[in-house]
This record gives C-alpha cells, sequence and structure tokens, in this order.
C-alpha cells in the first residue's frame, strides 16, 4: 500500500513581492552567499541540533529520506526511492542509489540504520533522541530511567534488508512516521563518523547539498557547494558564509549596506513604521511561518509549582499592545499551543489565561501567597530583549512585583542554560516546526523527557494521551488526541503562549532571488547571485 497522505496544509504559497522573485540581471553561478546566523550551541551533528543557530547548518549539511516544500511544508521523498506500509506500523524504505556523502563514499541504507541507532543510543546523550521513541525497542537503547544503563545498542525495530533498502518498525501504527522523519536527526552518516566521531565533531561530512569547510567560533562558519550532490534542492552559487552576529541590528546594517546577503528576521527597530519598507523596498522576502513564541515556567523552580501564580504572570501580560507597538505588527498574539497553517490548530485553547486581565491577575496573584520577583531569561541577541523587557513591564505594571530581563550573551550560550536545567527564572521558548504536524507542537515540548521541554513538565495523562495519539494510524482520528493533550496542557499552564511571528525577512541587492520557508530559514536553492 502507498503512503498515507501528506498532511494537508492551509498555508498559501510562501512570500511574496520582489524579494523572492528573480530579478532580470546575469547570474554568477560560482558566487558567495552570506547569511545571518547565530552561534551554535554545540556539535554539528543532526541529532544534536534542535535550536536555530546549528538547525540553519546542519539541514544544509545533510539530507534526509524526506524534503519538504518550502512553500507549504507537504513532504516529498527526496533521499527515499520508495516508503511503503501495509499497516501504518511497519515500513519499507528504498533508497536511492548513487547519493556520495561529502568524503566520497556512498550513501547505503545501513549508514540510515547505524546513524539512527547511534542517535537514539542514550550514552551518546543526543539532544534529538526522543524523536526515536515510536521505533520499537527505543526503550531499550534509551531508558526512561536516565541514571539506568541500556539494554541494548540496537533497536529491535531497524533492520536492514540490503545496499540500499531497510525496514522500520514501530511500536504502533502512525500518522506521522512519514513526515517525522524529514527532520534533521534522521539524516544518514558517514561510516567516517562511527570510526572517529570526535574527527567528525572538528569537521561534520554530511550527504547535503553544501559541505563543510571550517568552524571560527562566534564568527563564521563555511561553506562549500558538494558538486556531487544528486538532491534537487541543490544550490546554484559556490560558497555560503554562515556569518554569527552577536546583534540582530549590526546584522542588519549590513544587510542594508550589501555586506550581508540575507536576513530571516529582521530587528525590532527595523519593524518600527515599518521602516524596512524605506530601507529595502523590493528586497523583502515574506514567507507563512509555522512557528510559536512562549514563555516557559521551569518547574524544577519550587515558585513556579504555584499554579495561579503562573495564571497570574500569564493574564498580566498585555499581548496585544506588545505585538502592536516594541514588536510594531511584525507579530500577532498567540493564545494556543499550536501554531496557525497547522492542521489541527484552535484558536483560544488558553483560554482565559492568554488574555490581558490585570484586575484578575493581581486577584490570583493574591491568591497565589507570591510576593517575590520574578525573572525572564534568555539571549540578548537576535531581537529577543526588546520584547521580554515590555512583558516584564507589562508585570510589573499589572501585578505590582518587580521583573527583570536577563539576558545570556547569545543564543548558544542561553540554550546551554536551558539544557543544563540551570535556569533561575521564566524562559523564553520559542519554536519552529521542524515538520507541518501538530505532533511536533507537542510532544518535544510537553512530554516527559521532551527534547526541548524547557519547562521540565510531566504530566502521565498528558504523555498517554500523546502516545495514543502517536500510535493511531488514522490521521484525523490522531490529530483529535492531541488536541485533548493540548486541552491538559493549557490547563496546566507549563508555559504561556505569548506571539506568532509574521514571516518578515530580507535579500541584499547581492542575490537577484532569494526565498524563505516556513521553518524560518532560507531557501537556498532558491538564491541567485548577482553577477
Amino acid at each position: 500500500m502507498a503512503l498515507p497522505a501528506a498532511l494537508a496544509m492551509t498555508l498559501s504559497a510562501c512570500g511574496g513581492g520582489g524579494g523572492n522573485t528573480a530579478a532580470d540581471g546575469k547570474e554568477n553561478p560560482d558566487g558567495t552567499v552570506s547569511i545571518y546566523g547565530t552561534e551554535p550551541k554545540s556539535t554539528l551533528f543532526p541529532a544534536n541540533t534542535t535550536e536555530a543557530g546549528g538547525g540553519k547548518v546542519t539541514d544544509a549539511l545533510f539530507s534526509r529520506l524526506v524534503g519538504y516544500k518550502a512553500e507549504d511544508g507537504a513532504p516529498y521523498n527526496l533521499m527515499a526511492e520508495s516508503i511503503t506500509t501495509t499497516d501504518a506500523k511497519v515500513y519499507n524504505i528504498k533508497i536511492k542509489q548513487g547519493w556520495k556523502f561529502h568524503d566520497g563514499t556512498e550513501v547505503k541504507a545501513k549508514n540510515f540504520v547505524d546513524a539512527w541507532n547511534w542517535a537514539a543510543y542514550a550514552p551518546n546523550a543526543q539532544q534529538a533522541a526522543s524523536f526515536f521513541a515510536p521505533i520499537a525497542g527505543f526503550e531499550d537503547v534509551h531508558p526512561a530511567d536516565e541514571n539506568a544503563k541500556p539494554a541494548k545498542d540496537k533497536m529491535s525495530g531497524l533492520e536492514l534488508v540490503g545496499d540500499y533498502e531497510f525496514k522500520v518498525t514501530l511500536n504502533g501504527p502512525t500518522s506521522v512516521f512519514t513526515t517525522m522523519i524529514g527532520y534533521t536527526p534522521f539524516a544518514p552518516m558517514a561510516d567516517s563518523f562511527f570510526a572517529d566521531p570526535k574527527a567528525a565533531e572538528a569537521k561534520p561530512i554530511g550527504n547535503g547539498p553544501l559541505k563543510f569547510v571550517s568552524r571560527t567560533p562566534n564568527a563564521l562558519i563555511k561553506m562549500e557547494r558538494f558538486d556531487d550532490y544528486k538532491g534537487e534542492d541543490k544550490v546554484h552559487f559556490k560558497t555560503l558564509d554562515y556569518k554569527i552576529y552577536s546583534s540582530q541590528e549590526t546584522a542588519y546594517q549590513d544587510l542594508v549596506a550589501g555586506k550581508l546577503d540575507f536576513m530571516e528576521a529582521l530587528p525590532p527597530s527595523a519593524k518600527v513604521g515599518e521602516k524596512y519598507k524605506a530601507d529595502l523596498g523590493d528586497q523583502v522576502v515574506n514567507a507563512n511561518l509555522l512557528g510559536q513564541s512562549a514563555i516557559a515556567f521551569p518547574q524544577y523552580i519550587p515558585a513556579f509549582k504555584n499554579l495561579k501564580l503562573r495564571q497570574a504572570i500569564s493574564m498580566a501580560i498585555n499581548r496585544e499592545q506588545i505585538t502592536k507597538t516594541v514588536l510594531a505588527g511584525s507579530y500577532v498574539p498567540s493564545t494556543s499551543y499550536v501554531s496557525p497553517g497547522i492542521k489541527g490548530y484552535r484558536p483560544d485553547t488558553c483560554g482565559e489565561y492568554c488574555k490581558y486581565n490585570p484586575e484578575k491577575a493581581k486577584q490570583l496573584l493574591q491568591e497565589s501567597g507570591f510576593t517575590g520577583k520574578v525573572t525572564i531569561q534568555s539571549n540578548q541577541d537576535g531581537g529577543r530583549k526588546e520584547p521580554l523587557e515590555a512583558a516584564c513591564n507589562s508585570i510589573k505594571q499589572a501585578l505590582g512585583i518587580e521583573c527583570e530581563f536577563v539576558g545570556a550573551t547569545n543564543f548558544g550560550a542561553f540554550r546551554q542554560i536551558v539544557d543544563g536545567k540551570q535556569l533561575t527564572g521564566m524562559s523564553r521558548s520559542d519554536w519552529s516546526a521542524d515538520y507541518p504536524s501538530i505532533e511536533n507542537f507537542l510532544n518535544p515540548l510537553y512530554r516527559t523527557g521532551g527534547s526541548s521541554n524547557d519547562s521540565n513538565y510531566s504530566n502521565p495523562e498528558v504523555d498517554a494521551l500523546l502516545k495514543k495519539a502517536d500510535e493511531t494510524a488514522n490521521e484525523d482520528e490522531a490529530i483529535k488526541i492531541y488536541q485533548q493533550a493540548e486541552d491538559l496542557i493549557a490547563k496546566d499552564l507549563p508555559s504561556m503562549p505569548t506571539w506568532n511571528e509574521k514571516g518578515i525577512g530580507a535579500r541584499s541587492k547581492n542575490l537577484l532571488a532569494a526565498k524563505m520557508s516556513f521553518k524560518r530559514q532560507g531557501v537556498l536553492e532558491s538564491f541567485r547571485v548577482k553577477a
């Protein structure tokens, strides 16, 4: 039987305006493109990269079985020749032949099987290990008790059939698997990686359209076109410079001056009065984003175990005012845990607690008994400081308590604090869809031990519903169960939805064309360099 149909999307095509449409002019196929970046928090291994700073790099270095259309997120076969199933539980996967890793070796089925097993194996401590949980035998390689020793180092659900074919058996039928496997952690890894992971850390060997050249921390990651690349998403330039900035404002000035070629998000100052339109004209690039901004309440901080305090803080934030003023209309208030544009999205699942109500907020604060000071932690770069400072001011005014923004130098440093469970206050917890599914907005963020569960939230009822939904073959039925889980999450309020970003980026005059994807990333295959 052929695969279940790809998830239907309600998005219109990404982008509009001249920024996304090739202009007249000669093209330089051997040109250099520079894009805005933030320092990755860790190694550039696919299964260890769950944040935007590193994700833009690993997505270019590694190709997966499935790709996603930039326009609407629809999955399509990339490295997969075919993916078939008769029961949505056992999948037979054949890969295309002749694909190469950047070291010249051929990509074979075992490179997927070995990579998935390595990523899931608990002692390897890969951030995205939990994404392999649907595969049979995951518990054997990654026990729920993080102090327990794994019983095995390979999942029983992965079976090599031949050089270009393997079989995947899941714990139960699922409607999400064929979409999920386009996410970065499901990339194959070269034989040389397993021979010497430390060397691969210094120089990643991928199979994507771009190959790694060099990395200068906090400054530059340089990549080059891989001329033997077989995918339809090959690039049309020679060199990619991923320029790392500590200030989004500085990057924007470089963009306007033509010293930087692409930014997928613009600083708050450029959005005030739509200044960016005057600065950039038809170089503006728009996209329909699938993302979510939120502020998490880490449950290991005693004060945030108090539900009424969480409710009070959420109701004290004037989302409407902040999105209109500080964010200059480039965001809209968020009242749900799932992004608009995702099948299964419902407005206002957060209910009254995501609506500004200073009177009720003050009452809840009194009932909570809390009298201290609160803080919001985040990285200072990327335009994140200003709206969170505004959120703090809103909390101060509504509740009459002290609130302070505490900024880490850059995104990588901030994520190390979050992942190390070293937060001392509330935490920015933004999310961009890895793939277009309601499951992707719930499992990683709210399942016990989820890869991006910044609040350290755990509710057995939620876990049970998510597992049930994961193992439901019918997509519509699965979505109903995911929605039940979302309703429970909303009652617990482990994090508070704040706002959703409108996709506004820009290219320099050095590019004839550029597009942006639903993931808020530049679509590298769309870039055309002016001669």
